[in-house]
């Protein structure tokens, strides 16, 4: 579906919104390559320095497509964006948005020219309800949108479009005054709020309150673009849309640019694809499909458990085991959370009872370390997709530090079954960081490599692997599949092995990259391809 907008023929008609799932470059790259009915790209929103953003939890659910969300802004900075940004191949029928935002005129301007030369145009972001002294803070006075936008016009050459605010009683008039200011298009509209979602007695987000995007804000949205369609600008239409009826409405309200963001909440890249491809043939077509591949079954709710064990194996790691199942596939992954310390992403080592290992990376994991039984946390999920090894496959569990947490339930629940078998390579440092080695012998043979030699092979688990692999039959070699799960290097070191004897189609990996959201819209867990490890893996085939 060609589009214009602003000087430029578009692939297509929609955007993702800024801080939804396009978060990071390699992201970007590969909307860019893959869904041409995305016409703009917007990014994260980026300011002068580096913001860590709020501790998870920072996404709930209070209904069905229905969300609230405090990030914080969690951003590189502007010359490490610009450096990001900087390697991306933009197609000529599309159209890159830098969100930038700032505490003054002159941090806007300062950001505006760092970024303005690797984009297309730059979204002025006047409308974050719950960054104390950003967005909406700067986005309720007229004179203070007007004057930000001028400065950002007057610095540099590509269009600058400002993102408003609709928690105001004045929208139209802030509107009116960023056009006056020389706006070339107008973005409406950013969350609702701040709100507050609140589970068994806390409040759910870090932050304490959110904006609030999806469904539920449609109606405000659809209202605050027809304020201003009498505007001579395009206007971007963001706010709940997500169905082909959604777009014929913003249509008739005056938009040319549709965001969807919210409805690509726990969508893997290849579904979101297929719904943008499927949204542009409901329009042309008069259909009505893509609403149903909408993931209104999300759960994100928790439940409670109670710690009855805690076991610690040596100063950094420790096992905790709680009072209850959870109903958790091999290769999926669940969210602990503790109420006023935050939430963080875990695999299972044990299904029944829930069990996990933890190893100490920080102020939550710390925290975990000592904590005493009695203790009640909550537990959201899973996510993930699930394992499936091939039938009459010899699945080779390889993992480092905390990764064999990820790999055991696999080997533990398929070489039970059919013709199914599987070996473990467990590696670490020392013997005393070692754990849950007698469960594993249990089930299969299981290869162990210390880096001290203190126990098993010495040295790294990777050489160990290669040796294994050396002493097969090519025909043994073709029925393996490989799951790894540890450190980067780790994985890397292990990949690199594998396809000196195997194909990359039998490698699959999990790297710890950073999970937050746990349902593909926040994009910290990117890979370097631009997938997502929380609802495109965790475990990820190589290629």
């Amino acid at each position: 579906m060609k589009t214009e907008f602003l000087g430029k023929t578009l692939s297509g008609p929609f955007t993702v919104p800024s801080g939804i799932v396009t978060c990071a470059a390699p992201i970007i790259q590969r909307f860019f390559d893959q869904m041409p009915e995305v016409g703009v790209l917007t990014t994260k929103s980026i300011c002068l320095e580096p913001r860590l953003g709020y501790r998870e939890p920072i996404l709930s659910q209070y209904a069905p497509g229905c969300f609230v969300n405090a990030v914080g802004l969690t951003n590189p900075g502007a010359l490490k964006s610009a450096e990001l940004l900087g390697e991306l191949k933009i197609p000529d029928d599309r159209f890159l948005l830098i969100s930038i935002f700032g505490g003054s005129v002159e941090e806007y301007v300062e950001v505006a020219k760092i970024l303005a030369p690797f984009g297309d145009g730059l979204e002025l972001n006047l409308s974050c309800p719950h960054a104390k002294g950003y967005g909406m803070a700067m986005g309720q006075d007229p004179e203070l949108v007007k004057e930000i936008t001028a400065a950002v016009k007057a610095a540099v050459d590509v269009p600058v479009i400002p993102k408003l605010t609709p928690n105001v009683p004045n929208f139209a008039e802030i509107a009116e005054a960023a056009v006056a200011g020389g706006a070339d298009a107008l973005c409406a509209i950013n969350t609702v709020g701040p709100g507050q979602h609140t589970r068994h007695g806390h409040a759910v987000l870090s932050n304490g309150e959110g904006g609030m995007s999806g469904k539920g804000v449609l109606p405000i949205a659809l209202k605050c673009v027809s304020q201003v369609s009498h505007l001579d600008v395009p206007i971007i239409a963001c706010g709940g849309l997500s169905s082909a009826e959604d777009i014929r409405s913003f249509q008739h309200a005056g938009a040319t640019i549709f965001g969807v963001g919210s409805a690509l909440i726990g969508m893997t890249t290849d579904e979101i694809a297929d719904y943008f491809n499927t949204l542009c043939n409901d329009l042309e077509q008069g259909s009505e499909k893509a609403e149903s591949l909408v993931r209104y079954d999300i759960d994100m709710e928790f439940s409670p458990v109670t710690l009855v064990e805690n076991k610690r194996i040596c100063d950094d790691i420790c096992i905790l085991t709680f009072d209850s199942k959870v109903s958790v596939q091999a290769g999926e992954f669940i969210f602990l959370w503790i109420p006023g310390l935050g939430e963080k992403p875990f695999s299972a080592l044990t299904d029944d009872p829930f069990s996990l290992v933890v190893i100490n990376l920080g102020q939550f994991t710390e925290a975990l370390m000592s904590l005493e039984p009695g203790t009640e946390a909550y537990v959201r999920g899973p996510h993930g997709i699930a394992a499936s090894p091939p039938k009459d496959s010899t699945i080779m569990a390889v993992s480092g530090g905390t990764g064999l947490a990820a790999v055991y339930q696999i080997a533990r629940d398929f070489s039970a079954h059919g013709n199914n078998k599987a070996e473990f390579f467990i590696g670490a440092r020392s013997k005393e960081r070692l754990y849950f080695v007698d469960e594993c012998k249990a089930i299969c043979p299981t290869h162990i490599a210390t880096d001290d030699g203190s126990e098993g092979f010495h040295g790294v688990v990777t050489e160990l692997l290669r040796s294994r692999l050396a002493e097969m039959s090519q025909e043994e070699r073709d029925g393996l599949v490989f799951y790894n799960c540890g450190p980067e290097p780790m994985v890397h070191a292990a990949i690199a092995v594998q396809k000196e004897f195997c194909r990359p189609d039998q490698i699959f990996n999990a790297i710890d990259y950073m999970t937050k959201c746990g349902v593909g819209i926040c994009g910290a867990c990117n890979t370097p391809d631009g997938r997502r490890l929380c609802v495109d893996g965790p475990f990820i085939v190589d290629n």
